[in-house]
């Protein structure tokens, strides 16, 4: 999306993304990365060790992540993940959007930074839900009071770094 572009798109309210988060027993990672400075690594390392999904990792060039198998797509899953959690660049999302419908995912869940207003009326016109430029692992993490794991929501307004004792 251009800077230009106007965002029209409305995606679902707190309640209703967690609603999504609490229906939902498996996330896909598009575009999962074993490299661990990668926005994709951090969130796979806090879903599969602070949540209860099964995740499945989604890179047809790594052939592990975390000690779980890669798989090469969508296709490739042993089963329809509730949710596609993509990090994936935006000429490439239509080509997930496909990859997600075929594969019977139920959400289809851009990451921060990521906005494709026909990618999402696409999704919802093929049934599925749409939250786009958000994080899994925020969202997750603030609707279950784990923001602070990562440094965020400390209860501390400071401008200076808390020395612990």
């Amino acid at each position: 999306m251009s800077a230009a572009e106007t965002r029209t798109w409305e995606g679902p309210t707190a309640p209703e993304r967690l609603a999504l988060l609490r229906q939902a027993k498996s996330i896909a990672i598009v575009g999962a990365s074993d490299k661990p400075s990668r926005a994709s690594y951090f969130v796979a390392t806090y879903l599969q060790s602070s949540t209860r999904y099964k995740v499945y990792f989604v890179n047809p060039v790594v052939k592990e992540i975390l000690g779980q198998p890669t798989y090469a797509s969508l296709a490739d899953l042993p089963e329809s993940p509730d949710i596609v959690d993509v990090f994936r660049k935006h000429d490439d999302l239509p080509g997930v959007l496909d990859e997600a419908i075929e594969a019977g995912a139920k959400t289809l869940w851009l990451q921060l930074g990521s906005w494709h207003e026909d990618v999402a009326k696409e999704a919802e016109a093929a049934g599925l839900d749409v939250v786009m430029d958000r994080c899994v692992k925020i969202e997750h993490a603030r609707f279950h009071g784990g923001l602070h794991l990562a440094g965020f929501d400390t209860g501390v307004i400071s401008s200076k770094r808390q020395v612990l004792a």
